[in-house]
């Protein structure tokens, strides 16, 4: 299995004191995925599919993921797919 980026849409809010927080996730489905917490953000590369952003150390469902904004403004989360 190859990784690879799956953009997605995301819900975010920005604090009081400015920082950018993420709400919640958007699948290619369409389902929502609410962020439980955030445990950590710092800028970071994607050691998986490449790319670099803010790295949000997010847990959804009791997991955790790691969701990335890169500096194009998009989202993304680590994402497999088939090696053909």
């Amino acid at each position: 299995m190859n990784n690879r980026k799956v953009y997605v849409d995301v819900t975010a809010k920005f604090t009081k004191d400015g920082r950018l927080m993420p709400v919640n996730i958007i699948w290619q489905d369409g389902h929502t995925y609410e962020i439980q917490r955030i445990t950590n953000v710092f800028r970071a590369a994607s050691l998986k599919a490449g790319g670099v952003g803010m790295r949000y150390t997010c847990v959804i469902d009791g997991r955790q993921t790691y969701l990335f904004y890169e500096d194009n403004n998009m989202w993304f989360v680590e994402g497999k797919e088939p090696v053909c």
